[in-house]
């Protein structure tokens, strides 16, 4: 079956070159220029990944990403912004964006992280169908978290995490106590290694123990080691 990708776009001269490069890779792609058609078709529709741009007619794309994590919390989405746009960079984030690509990009850059994107996607899709596959998981403290169906529960109550935040806390659950820099997670989580990115980690990190720790604020698992990076601590005692 054909990964599906739909463009959100509205300069036609990088959405065709969007296009372009994306079909090299057999890829199915819907192109849309506007906001509010693009998001009803979104919703409409099953697409694997979503490449979405911030400024568009009708419907700007921070509007587009929380409506879709609103009814879709699983889908992919990766922004599109402009170079000069951190704030709009680190507020996609926050909404739920995946990921994000700041223009002009490499096509390369491109082709890599939607593999990436659509990687996870698959891995997220056996998970569904596997549910019932006797599978092992990661237990510490008040958190389960299992890699099989996809699932993290904490003191018995469901965490509703996106599919990469998901993937951020396995991997730092894997290596307890192990301190790994925004470099190492953006390499070994959202499988790519590129400076400048430092904010999809950090707007992850800050959305993951929004939903994990009793105040995000003062952190019990998902801890900062300063002037390193990032931990989970297997010496933790949240009370709920």
């Amino acid at each position: 079956m054909t990964d599906r990708v739909l463009v959100v776009e509205d300069d036609l001269d990088i959405a065709t070159l969007i296009k372009v490069n994306l079909d090299e890779l057999g890829l199915e792609i819907d192109h849309f220029a506007d906001g509010k058609k693009a998001c009803d078709a979104a919703l409409a529709n099953d697409y694997t990944l979503m490449l979405l741009d911030i400024t568009l007619p009708s419907m700007n794309g921070l509007d587009i990403c929380r409506t879709i994590r609103s009814h879709k919390p699983e889908q992919a989405i990766v922004m599109l912004t402009a170079k000069n746009s951190e704030t709009d960079r680190v507020l996609g984030l926050e909404l739920g964006a995946d990921d994000y690509m700041t223009k002009p990009f490499s096509i390369r850059e491109l082709q890599a992280r939607v593999r990436s994107q659509i990687r996870k996607a698959h891995l997220l899709d056996q998970a569904r169908q596997q549910t019932q596959i006797p599978s092992t998981s990661i237990v510490s403290g008040e958190i389960t978290i299992d890699q099989q169906s996809r699932q993290a529960v904490r003191n018995g109550k469901h965490l509703d995490l996106t599919a990469t935040e998901f993937d951020l806390l396995y991997y730092l659950m894997q290596h307890p106590n192990q301190v790994f820099s925004r470099a190492q997670l953006l390499e070994s989580v959202w499988g790519y290694h590129h400076s400048g990115y430092e904010h999809t980690v950090n707007s992850h990190i800050n959305r993951l123990r929004a939903k994990l720790e009793n105040d995000a604020t003062d952190p019990v698992y998902v801890q900062t080691v300063w002037g390193v990076g990032y931990k989970f601590s297997a010496d933790n005692k949240a009370i709920s």
